[in-house]
Formats: structure tokens, sequence, C-alpha cells
């Protein structure tokens, strides 16, 4: 069956600097500063090959930068130099400062170009403190 690659509407893609806790459904072009693994568990020969791995990514395009959370497929495509592109990226809440994630639903990809941009390193939104606070009306 052919995809009509007609009928697909094109994603609109969110700077760095626009992201916001408890948002989902971003689709950003970034490009990988620096990966460090954080957990490795399980091995190949496994109950059911299952493996556990999770890296800390610090991201970003020209507005700034961010810690990406990857797990498991999605920490091969993070190195750093790598031009990424995520689809359906949301914001999860980690001790008050904002991670970039992609689930299930979500896809993380190499880019088909690299970036023409510099990354902003010194807007780093996961360094920003949030504080969740009740209004009482």
């Amino acid at each position: 069956m052919a995809a009509d690659s007609g009928a697909r509407r094109q994603p609109t893609f969110t700077k760095v600097d626009q992201l916001r806790p408890g948002t989902h459904g971003h689709n950003l072009i970034v490009k990988v500063v620096d990966s460090k693994m954080v957990v490795q568990r399980g091995r190949e020969g496994g109950p059911q090959g299952r493996q556990m791995r999770i890296a800390e990514c610090l991201v970003g395009d020209e507005t700034g930068i961010i810690v990406f959370t990857a797990r498991n497929d999605q920490v091969d495509v993070m190195k750093p130099g790598t031009t990424i592109e995520l689809r359906n990226a949301k914001i999860d809440m980690f001790k008050g400062s904002m991670r970039l994630a992609v689930d299930k639903w979500g896809i993380v990809k190499a880019a088909e170009s690299p970036a023409e941009f510099a990354v902003k390193e010194d807007n780093n939104l996961s360094l920003i403190e949030f504080e969740l606070v009740t209004v009482v009306e």
C-alpha cells in the first residue's frame, strides 16, 4: 500500500526557548551537545532480551539548550554533534526542572541534513527551577 504523502501536513517545529513545564506534542530540530549514560541494566541474553538504558543528553538550538532523557534505542541516535529530529516530544519535570523526553508515541531520529545553527549553550532551560504553586481563589 503506497503512503499518500500529499495528505500529511507538515509538522510545525518549536524552538527550545518556547518549551514550558507540563507541555507535550513538540516537534524540534536540535543538535546533541553532550550525552552521558546514567542507567544501564540487563543483558542482551537476559529474559526476553530486556535491556534498560537511559542517557541524559544536552540538546539545543539557536535559542537555548535542555536536558533530553534518551531511553533504550534512542540512546544510539544521541551522539554529540548529531542533528536530531524529535517528534511529539514532551516536557517531564525532574526535581523542579524541565527534561525533554519522547515516549512510545513519538519519534527520535537523525535529521536528514545537519543543522546550520550554532547552539546557544548559555541558555540552559533545565537549570531553571520551577515551583508548583497552588492558587487559592
